[in-house]
């Protein structure tokens, strides 16, 4: 019985850590050849004080929280790349993103965690 709950959380997460369809994921060394190009939103779905603390300059903080309110703030016709700490967060940002019609989005897996 206990393996069976094991295996049930781990499935959970497994199937939480993957981006949403149509969602492209990448490492944080393909985003460091990414940053300089002028073409790409970059958008960091962290808690302000989060972003404060430590962030990648070429991103703009926009909370996972206030999202929905200011997609208006970004092209749906350019590419966005979402990051936060760990990428659940992003996960969660990017299907929100696709949903409301975004047509090329990117998440950064393992976030901020992962960046060297």
């Amino acid at each position: 019985m206990g393996w069976i709950l094991f295996f049930i959380v781990v499935a959970f997460l497994v199937w939480r850590m993957m981006p949403a369809k149509g969602v492209r994921s990448i490492s944080t060394e393909e985003l460091k050849g990414m940053l300089q190009d002028k073409t790409k939103q970059f958008v960091d779905v962290r808690t302000p004080g989060e972003y404060k603390a430590r962030h990648i300059k070429e991103f703009k903080n926009i909370p996972l929280q206030g999202l929905h309110a200011k997609m208006d703030q970004l092209d749906k016709t350019k590419e966005v790349v979402v990051i936060c700490q760990s990428g659940m967060r992003s996960s969660k940002a990017a299907a929100l993103l696709k949903k409301a019609g975004f047509a090329n989005v990117v998440n950064v897996r393992g976030g901020m965690s992962a960046w060297r």
